[in-house]
């Protein structure tokens, strides 16, 4: 075996470390048995949707997911995967004035596409809450 200094053989060690630690961080989060469920979200709304998070359902560990653009109002459309064990979900959608609306138990295996419908105009709220398919 050639003679290699100290530092390149730490930096290959390092490299190694790095690549062999990808696949355990990518699990890092996924529960055994868990799968990608898909949702067509459809904004019927009038407001663009700025952001959209994600959760089991009932549990309120909402995740972010990342929108390359707002989803805008009046029938632009998006499919997005969430991660998990179940079938329903809830779903979190910020608009751009501000305001919130989250379905609650929205159900992947049943019905894949969720309408975002407008939100009441001149409400009092910020944040508003529906349930889906109970």
């Amino acid at each position: 075996m050639p003679f290699m200094p100290e530092n390149v053989v730490m930096r290959m060690f390092r490299i190694l470390l790095a690549a062999l630690s990808l696949p355990v961080a990518a699990t890092a989060h996924a529960e055994p048995g868990a799968r990608t469920h898909y949702f067509e979200l459809v904004n019927r709304a009038h407001d663009s949707v700025v952001s959209l998070s994600i959760a089991p359902a009932g549990t309120g560990a909402f995740r972010e997911q990342a929108l390359a653009e707002p989803l805008q109002g009046g029938g632009d459309s998006i499919t997005v995967g969430a991660l998990g064990t179940g079938c329903r979900y809830d779903l979190r959608f910020v608009f751009r004035d501000g305001r919130t609306l989250v379905y609650e138990g929205a159900d992947a295996c049943r019905a894949r596409v969720v309408r975002i419908r407008a939100l009441p105009r001149g409400g009092t709220g910020s944040r508003f809450v529906a349930a889906l398919g109970r």
